[in-house]
């Protein structure tokens, strides 16, 4: 696959729709017609994506592929349009910014995006859609889906709106005893995203954050732990290891910081079934790491 071309499984994974189910949808509504390299070996294009992301939306909203399948570009775009001003569930707001990605369309995800933040709310639309949308492109980067111009363009535009938030975030709380906490991603981690919104809920809870950011050597998070006084770390693994790695990054952490608290998350945790010794602890959500703060 090329930084523009994307054969079936890779359809597979950005949209939802089975191999299977494309195929005969290829063959019974001519919904796409693939490509064909030299050696016979079908691929799709950034245009066939967009439109069967958006008929993926459709189908699921409950609209036939029959129906779909002979609708113009002009036509699946209003009802695009329509679902989204209407819609509640979150997977078409993730898959709406997916499409945004793949186009490079930031006027669309600014709307899209400032019109969750104000029906919702900040914490609610990043909860609920901003990060399970870059859970879904951890896993669409590691099988080479999204190349990384599209994947920066929409980071970068994200990454903006949790600075704001950042710099203007408020405490609801006191802690009777604020905790320091070293925030930092792992040499190769480049998706600081999730480790950003942490930022946001630690400090909001009243906690104290040193942000190192992305790509921290291991000596480096040493060398800063044994000049702070801190009581906790936080980390994000999206990508970038192996599982091997993980587990090794894991248990160095136990073994280094065994009188601190150390808390994990990340797609890699979620996907893999690891070792989790003590004091490691692993959270699932932002929910989970409210409550691990309280």
């Amino acid at each position: 696959m090329t930084a523009t071309n994307y054969n079936i499984k890779d359809l597979e994974q950005l949209t939802g729709i089975k191999a299977h189910t494309l195929r005969i949808w290829e063959k019974r509504y001519n919904i796409v017609t693939p490509n064909r390299t030299d050696t016979n070996i079908r691929y799709y294009t950034d245009q066939d994506v967009k439109k069967l992301l958006n008929i993926s939306i459709l189908n699921r909203a409950g609209i036939k592929i029959s129906i779909l399948a002979n609708m113009s570009h002009n036509e699946l775009v209003d009802n695009i349009v329509a679902i989204t001003n209407k819609a509640t569930h979150a997977g078409s707001h993730i898959e709406n910014l997916v499409v945004s990605m793949i186009d490079m369309n930031e006027a669309k995800f600014e709307k899209d995006l400032n019109k969750l933040i104000m029906c919702q709310g900040f914490e609610d639309t990043f909860t609920r859609i901003i990060i399970p949308f870059f859970d879904k492109i951890g896993v669409l980067w590691q099988v080479g889906a999204v190349h990384p111009a599209q994947e920066h363009f929409m980071t970068n535009l994200i990454r903006q709106k949790m600075i704001v938030a950042i710099d203007g975030v408020i405490p609801t709380s006191t802690p009777a005893q604020p905790k320091t906490y070293i925030l930092y991603l792992p040499e190769k981690e480049l998706h600081e995203i999730g480790l950003l919104f942490a930022s946001y809920i630690i400090q909001k809870a009243g906690h104290k954050v040193i942000y190192l950011g992305q790509i921290v050597p291991y000596e480096d998070l040493k060398r800063v732990a044994n000049t702070i006084p801190f009581e906790g770390l936080l980390t994000v693994i999206t990508s970038g290891f192996s599982l091997q790695n993980v587990q090794e990054h894991i248990n160095q952490l136990a073994d280094d910081f065994s009188q601190k608290q150390i808390l994990i998350t990340g797609l890699q945790l979620k996907m893999n079934n690891l070792n989790i010794p003590p004091p490691v602890t692993v959270f699932d959500d932002m929910q989970t790491l409210q409550n691990l703060l309280k």
